[in-house]
């Protein structure tokens, strides 16, 4: 495989690299508090204008047709900065994705130009719930039919952007008679839906910019056209675009690792004990050596990941050893980072612990690690049999 990018792709990969140095970074501190949230937005609408909310999404539609590569490689840059950021895209970009997949032509023209034109400031993927996260076929929320209504009843947890969202993709149980995972279908439900609302936003211990909120439904009334895709059959677009948002969630994980390395690299340069440079160390050159390592590996999987799903070839397994690897060795890399700049590595004053925090739920979203080896396992005894 040529890993070679093409100019358009440079181009973009600068694009991204550059707002987040010059509008991300400078934040990303302030907005990793209690306060910056306008600040946030603006830098998403921002995004939006730039052409980052629908990077695999046709042009017809207001998408910029970039490719799975340049998404991958856009997240990664804008995590470097402020993974809150990095995440809200991500998930946007992959609501947009389901949305052109799955929505018949008119779904599409009503809601992916406000996603990719940033009237909408994100999208929500609404699938977990406190008894389905893992294990989402077991999900409780549910939808009937009523007249040429659609009433949804159900909550769910985790998710990401609920609170400044514009649409919500939503499954719920639709057949009860149905065996677990085959009763479920998809629905679009707006912001000011009736009956629809959003609870106070999680206090979290990282990623505090990007909102992550319990929706819950009270009798949420829908248009009976709301339904996306076949009825019954939701639960394979999930599982299918779940594997399209693990090279997102990779691609952040590696862009923060790549941050604490950067930093970290830099001040032993600058650090001096024993009258030189705590570069000149042997211990603390291996160290940055595997990380480094590491890092590169993970980005050449999710260049094959994202490379393999362009060409339109099952991607999953691909997907989920990219995701696996990329989030256990970005969150070694950033605490391989703090070890190396020793106390000031724990001190606010540094963005080391933001990067500790930001990157520790990577291994945790998207589907735990324990999760995806599991899918990995699966995919190699499938090959054999």
């Amino acid at each position: 495989m040529d890993m070679t990018l093409n100019d358009d792709q440079l181009m973009i990969q600068q694009m991204a690299k550059k707002f987040a140095q010059s509008e991300l970074a400078p934040v990303a501190d302030q907005l990793s508090g209690d306060g910056g949230r306008e600040i946030f937005l603006a830098n998403l609408k921002k995004l939006a204008e730039l052409g980052f909310m629908g990077l695999n999404i046709d042009g017809q539609y207001g998408g910029t047709e970039a490719g799975t590569i340049i998404f991958s490689l856009a997240i990664t840059e804008i995590a470097k900065a402020c993974a809150s950021t990095a995440v809200t895209m991500s998930v946007t970009n992959m609501v947009a994705e389901v949305i052109q997949v799955v929505a018949c032509e008119k779904q599409k023209e009503k809601y992916l130009p406000k996603l990719c034109s940033g009237e909408y400031p994100a999208g929500c993927f609404c699938l977990t719930e406190t008894t389905a996260g893992s294990d989402p076929s077991n999900m409780k929320t549910n939808a009937i039919l009523d007249g040429d209504e659609w009433v949804l009843n159900g909550s769910k947890q985790f998710i990401t952007s609920a609170e400044y969202a514009g649409v919500f993709v939503v499954w719920a149980v639709t057949d009860k008679s149905l065996s677990r995972g085959k009763g479920i279908s998809c629905f679009l439900v707006e912001r000011n839906a009736p009956g629809l609302s959003i609870s106070k936003a999680e206090e979290k211990m990282g990623q505090n910019a990007s909102a992550t909120n319990e929706v819950v439904f009270d009798d949420c009334r829908i248009p009976k056209d709301a339904l996306m895709g076949e009825l019954n059959q939701g639960f394979k677009v999930a599982v299918s675009e779940l594997a399209g948002g693990r090279i997102g969630i990779g691609s952040l994980a590696l862009g923060v690792g790549l941050a604490a390395m950067d930093y970290a690299r830099v001040y032993i340069t600058e650090r001096e004990q024993f009258g030189q440079p705590i570069a000149n160390f042997q211990g603390l050159q291996w160290m940055m050596a595997d990380a480094y390592t590491d890092l590169e590996a993970a980005r050449l999987l999710l260049m094959n990941a994202a490379d393999t799903k362009e060409k339109g070839l099952p991607f999953s397994k691909q997907a989920s050893m990219a995701k696996l690897f990329a989030s256990e060795k970005a969150n070694n890399a950033c605490y391989t980072a703090l070890q190396m700049m020793g106390g000031y590595g724990y001190v606010k004053e540094f963005p080391l612990e933001r990067y500790s925090r930001d990157v520790r739920i990577t291994t945790i979203y998207e589907g735990t690690s324990e999760i995806q080896r599991v899918i990995i396992a699966r995919e190699l005894l499938r090959e054999i049999s």
